[in-house]
């Protein structure tokens, strides 16, 4: 008799864990129904809760309907993981958005690798994932608690933080996420990869591409070693990856940086710091071609494929239209599209990226002087998109493909000019300190 009670119990939670794993909401109510302790029950092996399997399996719905009859959203597994841990972990970007609402703690750590649930939306690439843990990190009780800064560069087990986890991996769209959000660019990893590696070594062990050019961008050291002695550059070499290696190079050419200590930066509107951030990858891909150039490894144009090349030159009303706007005073090569204030000075996106990135920013500074403005040199405050920007943006790409598909002529050139306009900043920036 005691039997028959028993595997009827077991037959009862195994077909509520079913139905939860299958996305059956009718048969887990009915299950409910039945027997409302079934909600208390696990897995056998990983004592998974029902809200580890909905969360896991991306069925928000079946998650929204076990959170209004659970005590908690935090339930561990065998590993000490939380249910926000596994849908991170498995990019359900709907189940993780459920359990931040409903107050899932960011805060916990697994015992399987020491990892945050930010760890796993890191290492698995989940960009969604990892920008909705974030947004909820930004709340009060994490920043009274731990503080954001602390919980973005929080390491692992091993000694890694999500940025280098997600370096490894190769997802230059979480790298892209954490450095936007203040992940250290120069962190060092304890146990994880060779000891004291940086993100930098870390891409350039996996080979990818784009996450060098992003930790490159925004800082990292080319010249950093860790225990073993070894640069990044001999990493990329030793896993024979040519094209990292090329850039990573120490004799060839510093990359631009992005200057984030910069308080005027940081605070940059969207808009303004979309200009920039174009301007910074057509400056540093023009470096790219010049140290690729002659070698087995090519790169293809980010800005245009050659089927809008060749459409655009057909079009050359777009073109005509550009010599209306105001070109930069000191390049002479590029529309004016960001204004300094308070002065009301303008010059291009390519120039001010000249004017702000000519050092690697020093992160072991508490501050970093502001440059000032290049015409009247009063201290820079603020960077905004000037008014014209907006509506050139569409014209400057048409002419652009223009001049670089050979056809047509046009005082506006493309992203070789990037390079040109530095020059040109360095030869004005002279001038104007001898006057």
């Amino acid at each position: 008799m005691g039997q028959c009670q028993s595997c009827t119990g077991f037959s009862s939670e195994l077909n509520f864990l079913r139905a939860v794993h299958n996305g059956d909401r009718e048969t887990a109510e009915l299950s409910l129904a039945g027997d409302p302790a079934v909600l208390l029950r696990t897995t056998f092996y990983d004592r998974c809760s029902a809200l580890h399997v909905a969360a896991s399996n991306g069925h928000h719905e079946l998650l929204s309907m076990i959170l209004i009859r659970s005590a908690s959203p935090d339930l561990l597994n065998r590993h000490k993981q939380t249910p926000l841990m596994l849908a991170a972990m498995h990019g359900k970007i709907a189940c993780v958005q459920k359990l931040l609402d409903a107050g899932a703690n960011i805060l916990k750590f697994d015992s399987a690798n020491g990892r945050t649930c930010l760890h796993y939306a890191a290492y698995h690439g989940h960009s969604d994932c990892l920008q909705a843990i974030l947004s909820a990190a930004q709340s009060t009780i994490v920043v009274d608690s731990w503080g954001f800064a602390r919980f973005v560069n929080v390491s692992d087990g091993r000694g890694a933080t999500p940025l280098h986890l997600a370096a490894r991996q190769g997802h230059p769209s979480c790298v892209r996420n954490l450095l936007g959000n203040g992940a250290l660019v120069c962190a060092l990893t304890a146990r994880y990869g060779c000891s004291g590696s940086s993100p930098l070594h870390l891409a350039a062990r996996r080979g990818s591409l784009d996450c060098v050019r992003e930790l490159l961008s925004w800082g990292a050291d080319r010249l950093h070693r860790d225990t073993s002695g070894r640069i990044p550059y001999f990493v990329a070499l030793r896993n024979k990856h040519g094209d990292c290696a090329a850039l990573l190079n120490p004799a060839s050419s510093e990359p631009l940086v992005w200057p984030s200590p910069l308080k005027f930066i940081t605070e940059l509107n969207p808009e303004a710091k979309a200009l920039l951030e174009e301007a910074l990858m057509e400056a540093n891909l023009a470096r790219e071609k010049i140290i690729l150039k002659g070698t087995a490894h090519s790169l293809a144009s980010p800005v245009q494929p050659e089927a809008e090349r060749i459409d655009d030159c057909d079009d050359g009303d777009d073109a005509s239209q550009v010599d209306d706007y105001e070109l930069c005073c000191i390049c002479f090569d590029q529309a004016c599209s960001m204004e300094v204030q308070e002065c009301g000075h303008q010059m291009c996106a390519h120039c001010t990226l000249a004017l702000c990135c000519h050092n690697r920013p020093n992160f072991a500074a508490s501050c970093q002087s502001a440059p000032v403005c290049p015409f009247c040199r009063s201290a820079i405050t603020r960077l905004v998109a000037a008014k014209s920007a907006t509506r050139l943006g569409k014209a400057a790409r048409r002419t652009r493909s223009l001049t670089e598909g050979g056809g047509g002529s046009s005082s506006f050139r493309g992203p070789p000019s990037a390079v040109t306009a530095l020059e040109k900043f360095d030869n004005s920036s002279d001038m104007l300190d001898k006057t």
